[in-house]
């Protein structure tokens, strides 16, 4: 009779199943499409744009040896650069295989379409990465729901937007991806996910110098388990296929070579790798040797073993073998080290401190259920969840002090609030009522009256319910809810009204994150860099397009191998979208020669000049934003290049000298002579008086009345002003003007005649 009844049951139980992972494949659809849909507001309201990918374009038209063995004479002239040993090639090489796989398909796609929606379409991946790291963590609904969270999250759509072509595209799917396989590994003692966990680590690599990150993340994870006393087998296998199989791997990409041996910062996974061995070692000889004094023994081996490895390290990192932590890293533990030592990494807006709106800003209303995961990971404190631990405190620590790194910390927000809005919610659908102590008061009345009463374990299994899944709890009936229902009051924490309120409410943070996010990235985070956008008195969008303006002309207008030289934020859009060599770009290899442009910007112009001519400069680029009201503009950035070139010349550049004496930064009549001399200054507010009809002129970024009398050129001439000032270019005068007397000199710039000299003026003829 069982029988008979037990198979509809089972079909019923599979039935369900399936239905719910149907569901749950739907669901995972409908995030792919929304994460890659979010992603495309650049295109939909701009067009497609996009000035980085020439390598990849390399790649696909000549294959991937030339592009490895590519030599770039146009870029950083007149040094060049091998792109193939410079970058990281993964980013490239994926476009690449992408490309060829859809022409193997006969879909010809364009390259740099598929460099456009690359992003977009790692962003799903992301979210199914993300999904399945969470499921390890909790269950299949807050995987779900970290999939939506970090699908539509602007600390992720910030660098993953339609035309953004950056490492990071693809660095945040590797970075989850390689995180679940080694909890994987971990949970199950298995070397395939370990070796899986490797190639991908691998991958992320060859994408983002980031991976750092990954390198040192999961040795701090097994030294944590280690000293919590949960060292077994299946760490050791996990660890030991990853470390070695990812270190020598890694070591394939030229740009990374012998890092991962011979830096500090790789040599954490190096120390964890070996305390697992010694570990593993001293669990075998305990299992087989049972004598104390040899015990003892061993244990004075491995201390002395221990003390002899640090002594080695220490010696090696003294005599250059190891290279020592990198300014990179001492700038993440001191948040003035970079400003006084490396202002080049300082004067990147992104490794500046994150200002407490932005966190709100890319989370919203994940930093109130953020910490609220983490506690319940600590309530569980699987060996996976120490993992989230101490993700989570690294990376919010990290987050805080480079603006870069919400980047890193998005994932793990979506993944503790996604743990805790699922615990919210399994609580308030399908509650678990607690018995009541009146009724076992009762139980015991009805006892000493002679009645017969069950006992408690008997109520429980009267009580106790199959248990449910998925979304199938929210329509199924819970026998024990109902049974208690009947015996106690709805009213409570778990009454209906209660249970109502709390949904209600976690519906309404839900869809009002959804709006957040939607206005967020359709705002801030897709307006392409060369694209500025405002809004008119009517509310109408104002579309600014001065920069493709400038590269346009100077595409049409000048020589093919004409040098542009511009500060180093325009670099790779100059040799993109204008097709001309430039000094200094984006990827800042060679501090150097960038801090050479920011000598020749921060110096007079007969300082200057020789330095331009010296790199047979063509035309100077800056960017002006004092008209409109532009704050990005190069004035803006003048200090960091004067630190810069101090840091290679610093008896020739001073900072101070560029304030006034009261300290102040200012470009009006209080303005430091050694400003207002310098060639940043005349470029940027050459003829900017004439704008003003005989009014004083008014800088509207600074908030300050320019002097009645603006500067002038004497090497530098006009050649270009964008529509609204923002681009102005200049060509530089090719005649032996220092040759030439005062008078000649003065008729040739514009008739303007001027009583100064020129020190040294007939020493050099260039």
């Amino acid at each position: 009779m069982s029988t008979a009844y037990s198979l509809p049951s089972k079909l019923s139980r599979e039935t369900v199943t399936n239905t719910a992972s149907l569901i749950r494949i739907v669901a995972l659809c409908f995030i792919s499409g929304a994460a890659i849909a979010s992603r495309l507001f650049a295109v939909i309201n701009f067009e497609s744009i996009i000035h980085e990918f020439r390598a990849t374009r390399v790649l696909a038209s000549k294959g991937f040896y030339e592009f490895w063995n590519w030599f770039d004479p146009t870029a950083w002239y007149p040094l060049g650069r091998v792109v193939g040993g410079t970058i990281y090639p993964g980013l490239m090489a994926t476009s690449g295989v992408i490309y060829n796989v859809l022409h193997a398909l006969n879909l010809p796609v364009d390259i740099r379409n598929v460099c456009v929606l690359l992003a977009p379409g790692f962003s799903a991946l992301t979210a199914w990465a993300t999904y399945m790291f969470t499921k390890e963590m909790k269950d299949e609904s807050a995987g779900l729901l970290a999939a939506v969270f970090i699908g539509i999250a602007p600390g992720y759509i910030s660098r993953s937007v339609a035309g953004s072509y950056d490492n990071e595209a693809i660095a945040i799917f590797l970075l989850m991806f390689t995180f679940y396989l080694w909890i994987k590994a971990l949970k199950n003692g298995s070397a395939f996910f370990g070796t899986g966990a490797a190639i991908f680590y691998f991958y992320m690599v060859a994408a983002w110098g980031g991976y750092a990150f990954i390198t040192n993340m999961i040795p701090l994870h097994a030294l944590a388990l280690i000293i919590m006393g949960r060292f077994s087998n299946r760490l050791y296998v996990a660890y030991s296929s990853w470390y070695a199989i990812g270190t020598l791997a890694s070591m394939q990409v030229p740009f990374v070579g012998f890092q991962p041996v011979r830096t500090s910062e790789h040599m954490g996974a190096l120390g964890v790798f070996g305390l697992l061995q010694l570990i593993a070692f001293t669990d075998l000889v305990r299992s087989h040797v049972g004598s104390h004094q040899f015990q003892a023994l061993l244990r004075v081996s491995l201390i002395s073993i221990s003390v002899v490895g640090v002594a080695i390290f220490g010696i090696l990192t003294m005599n250059g073998w190891i290279a020592p932590w990198t300014g990179r890293f001492y700038s993440l533990w001191d948040t003035g080290y970079a400003k006084k030592y490396i202002p080049i990494i300082a004067s990147v807006s992104e490794h500046q401190p994150t200002a407490w709106s932005s966190f709100f800003m890319d989370l919203h209303f994940l930093i109130f259920t953020f910490p609220a995961g983490v506690v319940y990971c600590f309530k569980d404190l699987r060996d996976e969840h120490v993992f989230v631990i101490i993700y989570a405190i690294v990376a919010s620590y990290f987050a805080g002090v480079m603006v870069r790194l919400m980047l890193t910390l998005t994932p793990v927000v979506c993944i503790a609030s996604a743990i805790a809005v699922s615990n919210l919610l399994d609580v308030y659908i399908d509650p678990t009522v607690p018995e009541v102590p009146e009724l076992e008061d009762r139980s015991e009345a009805a006892s000493d009256s002679g009645a017969a009463t069950p006992s408690r374990k008997e109520k429980k299994k009267a009580t106790a319910a199959p248990p449910t899944t998925g979304l199938t709890s929210l329509f199924a009936p819970n026998p024990a809810t109902k049974a208690a229902s009947k015996t106690t009051p709805s009213r409570g924490i778990f009454g209906l009204d209660t249970r109502i309120a709390v949904l209600a409410n976690v519906l309404f943070l839900l869809l009002f994150f959804v709006q957040h996010c939607t206005f967020v990235t359709s705002t801030s985070y897709s307006s392409p860099s060369v694209v500025l956008a405002s809004r008119n008195a009517d509310g109408s969008q104002h579309i600014i397009d001065d920069y493709r303006e400038a590269y346009y002309w100077l595409r049409q207008n000048t020589p093919t191998d004409a040098v542009v030289m511009s500060w180093w934020d325009y670099g790779y859009q100059i040799a993109g979208m204008a097709d001309r060599p430039t000094l200094v770009d984006n990827n800042t290899w060679n501090n150097t020669h960038i801090a050479t442009v920011g000598k020749a910007m921060s110096s007079k112009e007969e300082v200057a000049y020789p330095i331009l001519r010296k790199h047979d400069v063509d035309y100077v680029l800056v960017i002006f934003g004092g008209l409109l009201g532009y704050s990005g503009d190069d004035i803006n950035k003048f200090l960091w290049m004067v630190r810069i070139a101090q840091g290679v010349w610093p008896d020739e550049i001073q900072e101070p000298n560029y304030f006034t004496p009261r300290g102040e930064y200012r470009v009006d009549d209080q303005a430091s002579s050694t400003m207002r001399e310098s060639l940043m200054y005349k470029m940027s507010y050459y003829r900017f008086n004439d704008l003003f009809g005989g009014s004083q002129a008014v800088d509207r970024v600074r908030n300050q009345r320019m002097p009645a009398v603006g500067p002038t050129l004497d090497y530098l001439e006009e050649a270009f002003t964008s529509e609204n000032w923002i681009v102005r270019i200049y060509k530089v005068k090719k005649d032996d003007i220092l040759g030439r007397d005062l008078k000649s000199a003065n008729a040739f710039n514009e008739g303007k005649k001027r009583k100064r000299t020129r020190p040294g003026a007939r020493r050099r003829s260039i």
